[in-house]
């Protein structure tokens, strides 16, 4: 089929053993590649009820049609898993290098299974998988161990995801770093390839799989390039990356702030766009072929971390640290974004994790000495947790587990054991369904929802017809996800231009309609993986305090009889029974 090659790698690293699987048109067909290959794949391999960091589980690697340097918003990869962090379904995307060299490695999927007896590095070309011994970067960071593996791989331009320690010793947030700045970060991934004692995975290759219509892939970016000049979208993430988001959500009340107590940071422009922009040199970074050029290069000017570099901070790290837990300057976000990377933990579940020690160790609950706004103990707390030291050894089973544990499971805010990232749902109530219905927990990349509300497409207050306007956005990701494409992209490629771009790739030819078919198709499987996984309608609750705690002076509240009525609208919409069961 065009756009693929049809073939999978799996890899045992109990037995060093390799082989190809060739899959079926088809297969491919339905799947569309990413995501729906990916969930194919888990499904076959990986049984819902087992142990996420036993040997049975899988660790899958995706590529999709668009997944190329010649595709503005092509260079991603996608992974999957049963994730240590929810017991459910695990999916995770980036972008940068990693993804088009993995596709030029001739396969369309990789997976690995089993437990190593040593720690190694798999190292992967079209020709062969090479099993290295890496004992002696096992306890090395992220940033050391992918550096090194680079340095000492033969091939040509290769590209390799790396662990820190946290998923050496199973942190239950661990993820997984590329292109140094990078991060494979939600649903605890990194600590699958921990368990497997796979520090790493180098890539290389010189394959392309042949699309359709050469000629018509070359005039659909062209239309592409014309309508991002002067688009509004495209000029923001340019000028300043997604930190420029903390603006927007400030302005509208749903900056989750001193651990979801408040809506808004007053001083929040010292966390803010313009500030961030004054304190540090920053130029724009952008994945291999993209004109949008969202990733920020910043380096610190002055103070303690004059000289620090990193690709970011994004704004959910933003959020996560300057918001949850009052961190007040750009610099020190970024001393903790950058510990983060080197240790291999997710910054969004992190933040969350010291916010909830904050506030756990207020109450007496937790005996640590950590409070709001304390840069150097955030910082310690992040090592503990990456090294199950103290304190850190519970934190390191994730916010589900730590809660129960501490006797505050009234007080942690997550779903399905997933932390949210920075849309406070008693304000965007859309966000609430999305948080509440997304299979790997609580989401926003799935849906992306806050865009309609914050833009007012849709009023953030009401419930009727949100589901219905949530669908539409989710299928449509959906198909960004299997393809793999940038969801920075939702504005510009929309059905028609989605439709063109399945045909040129692949052959395919749908309409909306058969589009929206194999979306729902894709996003149900996700479903009956949780279903299996023993996940239905009673995990698709909010935290207690997000519907029964107000905030901001006009008492913002999502209330449970909304969410259930969101709830009963989506499940019919999707196909699903009223106990969010797949019929």
């Amino acid at each position: 089929m065009f756009g693929f090659y049809g073939r999978v790698l799996n890899i045992d690293v109990t037995e060093q053993k390799w082989w190809v699987n060739q899959l079926p048109d088809n297969v491919l067909a339905r799947c569309l590649g990413g995501k729906g290959l990916g969930t194919y794949l888990l499904r076959q391999e990986v049984d819902p009820q087992g142990d996420p960091l036993g040997p049975d589980n899988c660790f899958v690697l995706a590529t999709g049609p668009a997944t190329s340097p010649e595709i503005p918003g092509g260079a991603r990869f996608g992974a999957f898993a049963l994730s240590p962090q929810t017991l459910g379904y695990a999916e995770s995307y980036a972008g940068g290098n990693f993804g088009p060299v993995l596709k030029s490695s001739g396969y369309d999927a990789v997976i690995v299974k089993g437990k190593a007896q040593a720690p190694v590095v798999l190292s992967i070309s079209p020709e062969e998988v090479r099993f290295l011994p890496a004992g002696d970067l096992w306890g090395k960071d992220a940033f050391t161990t992918e550096q090194t593996m680079l340095a000492s791989s033969p091939a040509q331009k290769p590209q390799a995801l790396a662990i820190g320690p946290a998923g050496e010793n199973l942190v239950r947030i661990a993820c997984i770093n590329t292109s140094k700045w990078r991060q494979l970060g939600r649903t605890g991934l990194g600590a699958v390839l921990g368990s497997k004692r796979v520090k790493g995975i180098v890539v290389s290759g010189d394959r392309a799989p042949v699309v359709a219509d050469p000629g018509g892939l070359r005039e659909w970016r062209r239309r592409l390039v014309d309508a991002s000049r002067g688009n509004p979208g495209v000029k923001f993430y340019r000028t300043y990356g997604t930190p420029g988001v903390v603006s927007m959500t400030n302005s509208a009340k749903c900056f989750p702030t001193r651990y979801w107590q408040e809506g808004q940071r007053e001083d929040w422009p010292n966390i803010g766009p313009e500030r961030f922009l004054e304190v540090c040199d920053v130029r724009s970074k952008a994945c291999p072929g993209c004109f949008m050029a969202c990733g920020k290069l910043a380096t610190v000017k002055d103070g303690p971390y004059r000289g620090l570099t990193i690709e970011g901070p994004e704004y959910e790290t933003i959020y996560a640290f300057g918001g949850l837990c009052l961190i007040d300057d750009i610099p020190s976000i970024m001393y903790l974004n950058h510990l983060c990377d080197k240790l291999g933990l997710d910054t969004i579940s992190a933040g969350n994790l010291v916010g909830f020690s904050i506030e756990a160790a207020r109450r007496g609950k937790l005996q640590h000495d950590i409070d709001y706004g304390d840069v150097e103990a955030a910082a310690n707390l992040l090592r503990l947790i990456a090294a199950r030291d103290g304190v850190g050894d519970l934190l390191a089973e994730g916010i589900a587990v730590a809660a129960r544990e501490l006797g505050l499971e009234e007080l942690a805010i997550h779903v399905k054991g997933l932390e949210p990232a920075g849309y406070d749902p008693r304000v965007l109530k859309g966000m609430g369904l999305a948080y509440a219905t997304s299979s790997r927990g609580a989401c926003h990349l799935r849906t992306t929802f806050y865009k309609p509300e914050l833009a007012g497409i849709i009023d953030p207050k009401v419930v009727e017809g949100k589901a219905r306007l949530l669908v539409e956005y989710e299928d449509r990701l959906a198909l960004y996800d299997c393809l793999i494409l940038c969801k920075f992209f939702r504005d510009l490629v929309l059905w028609d231009e989605l439709s063109e771009l399945i045909r040129v790739t692949t052959g395919q030819r749908m309409g909306e309609n058969e589009m929206r078919r194999l979306a729902n198709a894709v996003i149900t499987e996700t479903r009956v993986f949780n279903n299996e996984a023993g996940m239905a309608r009673d995990a698709d609750l909010l935290p207690e305090r997000l519907v029964t705690e107000p905030i901001n002076p006009e008492q913002h509240l999502l209330l449970p009889e909304e969410l259930r009525r969101m709830l009963d609208d989506y499940y019919s919409l999707r196909g699903w029974s009223e106990l969010g069961t797949v019929k």
